[in-house]
């Protein structure tokens, strides 16, 4: 079993249950909730109370055609043809890793170079395809150079560890950052670390090379 140190907070699991959370984000917690079932165990208890909240509720006023538009709307995606959805295999991973069951409607590009020891792939998701989601893999003793964040950043660890001068990642754990935050996550020796990650913004990198680099990627 894994040793999951590092879990979302309440208040990220209850955006989750109450549907204000933007999908890249949401496909990334996912992908900790498979692993995790502490997590798993108050995501359900958030959903229940998400259920309550709702029939206390006062009922609101609906239009007098508000069900006539909706009939509509059905008829009209049935009729329609569905569009292809392209689903690419996913990228090699090292043995002992898998790819999360979120991301078996997504496609991924093969693994791209972006710096010596590091590779990235870009995970597409069908109903988001605006949503900034994508994989990193970097070499045992090989470094993300340091950075903030414009918005948010998502990080889950899929394979190996990193240490960002804050605390040690590993396998199964998940970390959310924002702007408070700068900081320079490093590979441990022994293994390659790939995470799965989605932006709400973009990295803001100290350096003027990084920057360059992440401009390119979209980070």
């Amino acid at each position: 079993m894994m040793d999951i140190r590092h879990h979302p907070d309440d208040d990220l699991l209850l955006a989750r249950s109450s549907g204000h959370m933007q999908a890249g984000m949401r496909l990334v917690l996912a992908s900790h909730l498979e692993l995790c079932p502490l997590c798993r165990e108050r995501a359900r208890a958030l959903d229940a109370v998400g259920g309550i909240l709702l029939d206390d509720l006062a009922p609101a006023p609906l239009a007098d055609d508000a069900l006539a538009r909706t009939w509509a709307r059905i008829d009209a995606h049935e009729g329609a043809e569905p569009a292809p959805v392209r689903v690419s295999a996913p990228p090699p991973l090292p043995p002992g890793a898998r790819w999360p069951r979120a991301l078996a409607h997504c496609s991924a590009t093969p693994w791209r170079w972006i710096g010596p020891g590091m590779r990235w792939s870009r995970v597409t998701v069908p109903e988001a395809p605006e949503a900034n989601v994508f994989l990193l893999r970097i070499a045992a003793g090989k470094y993300l150079p340091q950075h903030t964040h414009q918005g948010q950043e998502f990080t889950q660890v899929l394979h190996g560890r990193f240490h960002d001068g804050r605390a040690l990642f590993g396998a199964g754990d998940f970390d959310a950052a924002d702007a408070e935050i700068n900081h320079q996550p490093v590979v441990q020796d022994g293994s390659e670390c790939i995470c799965l990650a989605s932006l709400d913004g973009r990295l803001r990198f100290d350096g003027a090379i990084a920057r360059f680099f992440g401009a390119l990627v979209g980070m």
